[in-house]
């Protein structure tokens, strides 16, 4: 009888899990935080339910592991999100929280529930996604810029191609090569 997860699904599962994790991960004050709203998603409970799980283990929550919005805050990230649900009770009645990485990991433990357990390892494993593939563009951009400054003793022409080269190369890496 035929296996019914191959390996090679098991994987392709895994990462897809991983990179919806990913992809709700947003940034506020500097900081990678997932929104309560999207963590409670994540570990199968309601907003409501792991908000009131935090509050009742503040001491396991100091201010680096998460953040309230402010109102300007909020209202940024919901012009990027771009979805607004219509209808009655669909509109949050209070600011959203947003968990850092370490925040993150402290709600699963609160919560307490085998679904917020293994979600904690996506979450683990995306945030450690996305400090490589930034640190590779901070690595990326230090290469180009020694680069830029080993060419010029070019001539106009070619030094004219590879400002052209070096600035589209920057333009593809986006906002995280100007960050550090």
């Amino acid at each position: 009888m035929a296996p019914r997860h191959p390996a090679g699904m098991a994987k392709k599962s895994e990462t897809a899990v991983a990179a919806n994790v990913a992809s709700q991960i947003r940034v506020v004050r500097g900081q990678r935080v997932l929104l309560d709203s999207d963590l409670a998603a994540l570990y199968g409970v309601t907003t409501s339910a792991l908000n009131q799980a935090m509050r009742r283990n503040k001491g396991r929550f100091p201010p680096d592991f998460l953040l309230r919005l402010s109102v300007s805050e909020w209202e940024s990230l919901r012009s990027q999100i771009v979805i607004l649900e219509t209808g009655r009770g669909k509109h949050r009645k209070f600011l959203p929280v947003a968990f850092t990485e370490h925040g993150a990991i402290m709600a699963a433990t609160i919560l307490n529930s085998p679904r917020a357990v293994e979600m904690s390892v996506y979450i683990v494993r995306a945030f450690v996604k996305l400090r490589e593939v930034l640190a590779s563009h901070v690595e990326l951009a230090r290469k180009l810029e020694t680069l830029e400054k080993s060419v010029a003793s070019l001539d106009a022409n070619t030094r004219k191609q590879f400002e052209e080269v070096y600035a589209a190369i920057l333009s593809l890496m986006g906002p995280t090569a100007t960050e550090q």
